[in-house]
């Protein structure tokens, strides 16, 4: 398994690293924003994306519709887990609506790291139609 990092803070990003190098995924790349990241994707295509919200020039938001629109190489369907302070409903909801896989209030603990990425490789649950791209929240 394959990770990029994504996030303007070094020694968050170095935790994550050291979290995901812990639970067995085998390369861990780390960019510092997320113009950073799409020139990244350009070459690296990992599995899951851990990205930061709010970056500059690029937010994590805007790097998510960017990869789900499919407008570069990376896999458009890969897993993403938004890590962010800002835990308001209207950013969780705009995540959500981007096509963010899991949300993960920061501070992080490395239990809630593992959830979260076990959560989206054993339960994929994306939708994507016309202009709509991300979880089935469909209640049963």
């Amino acid at each position: 398994m394959s990770a990029l990092v994504v996030g303007d803070y070094a020694p968050m990003r170095q935790i994550l690293r050291g979290i995901l190098k812990e639970f067995g995924v085998g390369r861990v790349g780390e960019v510092n924003n997320g113009r950073e990241a799409i020139e990244e994707l350009q070459f690296a295509i990992p599995d899951v994306i851990f990205t930061d919200y709010m970056m500059e020039p690029i937010n994590g938001l805007d790097l998510i519709e960017t990869n789900r629109r499919g407008e570069m190489p990376a896999d458009r369907f890969a897993l993403v887990i938004m890590v962010s302070a800002y835990t308001e409903v209207r950013e969780i909801l705009a995540a959500r609506d981007n096509g963010v896989s899991e949300y993960l209030a920061k501070p992080n603990f490395a239990k809630f790291v593992f959830y979260r990425l076990r959560s989206i490789i054993e339960n994929p649950d994306h939708l994507s139609k016309q202009k709509f791209f991300g979880l089935d929240c469909r209640c049963s």
